[in-house]
C-alpha cells in the first residue's frame, strides 16, 4: 500500500474524509508558533493555486480558500473576523478601495 507524504496544513474534516474513503490519516496538531508558520505557508499556497486558475470558477474556488486561511490568521493574531472587517472598512474610508482601476504609473516632484 503506498504511502503519500503531504507535511501541510489542512482543513478540520480532511482526515475524517480521507478515512471514509478507507484511508489511514496520521495527523498531529500544531503548537501555537508551529501553527501560524502553517498558516503563512498555507496562504502563500492558495493565492499561488489562484494564480494558476484557468477560469472563474477556479478562481473563486482558490479565492474562498484564501479567505479561510485569513480567517484563521487573523484570529492567530489576536482580532476577530468582525474587528478585520473594521479595519479593512477604516483603511476604505480613509484610502479608498479598489473599484475605480486606479493605476498609479509615477509621482513628479516639482
Amino acid at each position: 500500500m503506498p504511502t503519500y507524504t503531504y507535511n501541510k496544513l489542512v482543513r478540520d474534516l480532511i482526515p475524517q474524509i480521507i478515512e471514509a474513503q478507507g484511508k489511514r490519516a496520521n495527523t498531529s496538531v500544531l503548537e501555537e508558533f508551529d501553527y501560524m508558520e502553517a498558516l503563512r505557508v498555507k496562504y502563500r499556497e492558495e493565492t499561488q493555486e489562484y494564480f494558476e486558475a484557468n477560469n472563474n470558477e477556479e478562481a473563486l474556488e482558490e479565492l474562498a480558500d484564501a479567505l479561510e486561511v485569513i480567517r484563521a490568521l487573523a484570529v492567530g493574531h489576536g482580532a476577530s473576523w468582525d474587528e478585520l472587517e473594521q479595519i479593512r472598512a477604516k483603511k476604505t474610508e480613509a484610502r479608498g478601495g479598489f473599484q475605480n482601476r486606479v493605476y498609479l504609473i509615477d509621482v513628479v516632484e516639482d
